[in-house]
């Protein structure tokens, strides 16, 4: 079963274990240089909203209606995080315009090993793009459909579903009953009643390079109770469509990753333990950036990116001592 809870997608399946829960969030980000460096983790933002697409089904196509799921505002070249919270362990799938996101191959409803094709929780605490070299992702940012920028249209040359895909398998109850896991790991003008086509819609197009590993599954295939799960369909839509279908506003845009830099705020990096990285994707590695793109179609899609300096990064997921400092010269 899937709910809506504050912007917070919960996966919950009572029937397999009554602690097989796990959340996913959209957290609003600085959309990095793409200047050919590889950038640390940008910070969150805060929450995306999220809504139920079928409290405003009237005013939306039948494709979409069939599909269900949520719905969720992007600016146009603004870019996202994905957050994972779960105690339970959890295999999730995260496909973009139906192309998988770690892999680059069409979705499918299974769990594939090799190449894995799915991220481990609670081991992998977030995902920032599409996984194109061990160690390195580029960055998930949202274009509108049917102009050639997003992974789906680059692999398939159709721009037909658009948004996230996003699916969760549980671990099987007896496989959780006999390991003993760690604790969670958190880390305008257009008018009401008009009909919008896919066409419309948002998809993800990969954005600048930024390091991040996607964990190998140690536990392997077996663990997985692919005879349950839940899968959700995100559909992206722009600022004016989000006023128009649900009368809210969006989110301002977020700063720029220069406006951030110059105030001198962190950056991340995750430290992961033993944990392994799985190789990037061939197919996702020879696609074209939003950047590239667009020098290619000589259009003005985003504004020059220059490169910036992230002196201030933070190390996450290792045990640090605290200091305990003194007072006025002296221990207090």
């Amino acid at each position: 079963m899937i709910v809506l809870e504050r912007n917070s997608l919960e996966f919950s399946f009572n029937k397999v274990h009554r602690d097989a829960r796990c959340s996913i969030e959209f957290q609003r980000t600085l959309r990095i240089p793409d200047d050919g460096r590889t950038y640390p983790l940008p910070p969150g933002l805060g929450a995306f909203p999220i809504r139920h697409l079928d409290d405003y089904a009237a005013n939306l196509p039948e494709s979409w209606r069939k599909r269900g799921g949520v719905i969720v505002p992007m600016h146009q070249a603004e870019a996202l995080w994905i957050s994972f919270a779960s105690e339970y362990p959890f295999a999730i799938k995260v496909a973009a315009g139906k192309m998988c996101a770690i892999t680059g191959d069409p979705w499918v409803d299974h769990l594939n090993r090799d190449p894995q094709d799915y991220a481990v929780l609670p081991e992998q605490p977030w995902l920032d793009g599409f996984c194109v070299e061990k160690g390195v992702i580029r960055q998930f940012v949202a274009m509108k459909l049917g102009e050639g920028y997003t992974v789906e249209e680059q692999l398939t040359g159709a721009a037909t579903h658009g948004g996230l895909q996003l699916k969760a398998f549980p671990m099987k109850a007896k496989h959780y009953k006999s390991n003993r896991f760690f604790g969670p790991m958190d880390y305008s003008d257009q008018e009401p009643g008009v009909l919008y086509s896919p066409a419309q819609s948002m998809g993800l197009a990969p954005g600048g390079r930024m390091k991040q590993d996607i964990y190998d599954d140690d536990h392997g295939l077996n663990v997985w109770d692919q005879r349950n799960s839940s899968r959700c369909f995100v559909t992206i839509v722009n600022s004016a469509q989000w006023m128009a279908i649900t009368g809210e506003r969006p989110p301002t845009e977020p700063p720029t990753a220069r406006q951030y830099a110059s105030h001198g705020l962190p950056w991340f990096d995750y430290y992961g333990g033993d944990a392994q990285a799985i190789a990037g994707s061939d197919k996702l590695r020879g696609l074209k950036s939003v950047v590239e793109k667009a020098t290619e179609a000589g259009e003005k899609t985003l504004s020059k990116d220059e490169a910036i300096a992230a002196p201030h990064v933070i190390a996450l997921g290792k045990s640090r001592p605290v200091r305990e400092g003194s007072l006025d010269g002296s221990p207090w």
